[in-house]
């Protein structure tokens, strides 16, 4: 399956059109979907998961949080890019500490 072309309506016109495209991003609004992990990692009183500053590591070792459920001023693909980076960086030295093979 591959996304061709979305078709989007004016909510205020009622006029509907279809774009074609190869692809696309969806905002989803402005609350992390982090609601899942409430009753086990610290969060903001904005439902954001709370990272030790500078890293991924979260309030339970070896659970890294990334992107948008821990970033409320970026968000979005770049954050989620680089801080998915660090996330699988801390998990890798993470699992190296233990010696794992």
């Amino acid at each position: 399956m591959k996304v061709e072309a979305v078709r989007m309506r004016n909510v205020k016109t009622g006029e509907q059109k279809t774009i074609p495209v190869h692809g696309f991003f969806v905002a989803i609004g402005h609350q992390p979907n982090s609601e899942i992990f409430k009753d086990w990692l610290d969060m903001d009183d904005a439902g954001y998961i709370k990272a030790i500053p500078g890293t991924s590591k979260t309030n339970i070792e070896g659970v890294f949080a990334a992107g948008d459920v821990q970033d409320k001023v970026y968000r979005q693909a770049v954050t989620a890019a680089g801080s998915g980076c660090m996330a699988a960086l801390d998990a890798e030295r993470y699992l190296s500490a233990l010696e794992l093979q």
